[in-house]
């Protein structure tokens, strides 16, 4: 193809965009965008897609560090799993062979892992949910919240974690950060949801890095498409990162997630009607068993109505009185 692609670049752009308003989802997006719409081949869509990662990664770091919601302990022994793991998958991918084989063997792994990323993205929400009640709890007892330096990593565990979204970087290009956080929540329950997000956000650099070294050694990499996603996704990742805070961040991922498992099931040769019934299903069946769950942990059915009425309790405060955030608005939906 030419350096560049101008409609590949308006997808970039899209795709940076969501990027930028969640922190997550660009090889979700970006690599079955390629595959159904431009009729890239599965694995020059991966190389290409990694690589344009290595780029757009750092960003949100960056300002992780900078807000100090990074533990520098995890991301060591994250890496220590993940560098080589990232590596290992790309030389996983060239041990299945070449062709045909190769493209459908991808295709399936790339609908497993967009269809398991989507169902984790809906733990980690519920996860976030019992976080914000027991924050709420612990407010009332006055218990103070550990600081984030002196909780100790659980070293061969966390590498563990690393290795495994390590080698889903290194296959598929899909973010392992859906997947990574939900374990990383489990293992460390005291860490806030936006600490471990910073944490993954940083030690994913080098990550990338890793992965992206491996498919430009042995995988398909094509620059004039890694030209042309970038040409439209950097400034998409900027642009969404400046408005994300005025923006319905929890409505955009929820989004995610229920294209992410219309896209795994398509990948996984799902016909097109029950693609839409998956979906449909998701949708109504999702949203009634959110709001359900919203108010067994304390909280109103929908989000606006936990801001109305945390604004009524915040307005028969006694004047002067400390308040805490109110809670359900935070972005965790």
């Amino acid at each position: 193809m030419e350096w560049w692609d101008p409609a590949i670049a308006v997808a970039g752009l899209l795709v940076g965009l969501v990027v930028g308003l969640t922190g997550m989802g660009g090889g979700a997006l970006m690599t079955p965008i390629l595959v159904f719409f431009f009729g890239v081949p599965p694995l020059a869509a991966v190389s290409s897609d990694v690589v344009a990662s290595f780029f757009m990664k750092p960003i949100g770091g960056l300002v992780h560090l900078r807000r100090g919601t990074v533990h520098l302990g995890l991301v060591k022994w994250l890496c220590v799993g993940s560098v080589p793991g990232a590596f290992s998958g790309v030389l996983l991918l060239r041990q299945i062979g070449d062709g045909a084989d190769l493209q459908r063997t991808l295709l399936f792994t790339l609908g497993f892992i967009l269809v398991l990323a989507s169902l984790a993205m809906g733990a980690k929400a519920y996860l976030k949910l019992r976080e914000r009640e027991r924050r709420r709890r612990r407010g009332d007892a006055d218990e103070p919240e550990p600081s984030l330096s002196s909780i100790p990593p659980r070293r061969l565990a966390t590498a563990l974690v690393g290795a495994g979204g390590g080698m889903v970087v290194g296959m598929t290009s899909v973010g392992a950060g859906s997947l990574m956080i939900v374990f990383l929540l489990l293992l460390y329950p005291t860490i806030r949801v936006g600490q471990l997000v910073g944490t993954d956000l940083v030690q994913a650099v080098p990550l990338v890095a890793s992965a992206s070294l491996g498919h430009l050694l042995f995988g398909d990499f094509a620059l004039g498409l890694t030209g042309s996603i970038l040409v439209g996704a950097i400034p998409g990742v900027w642009i969404g990162a400046r408005v994300s805070s005025r923006s319905p961040g929890s409505l955009v991922r929820r989004a995610l997630a229920v294209i992410m498992l219309a896209s795994g099931a398509k990948l996984l040769g799902a016909s097109t009607a029950l693609v839409l019934i998956i979906t449909a299903a998701a949708l109504v069946v999702g949203a009634g068993t959110w709001a359900w769950l919203r108010v067994r942990h304390g909280e109103a059915p929908l989000v606006w109505q936990q801001r109305r009425r945390a604004l009524q309790s915040a307005a028969l405060a006694p004047s002067g009185a400390d308040r805490p955030d109110p809670p359900g608005t935070s972005g965790g939906g």
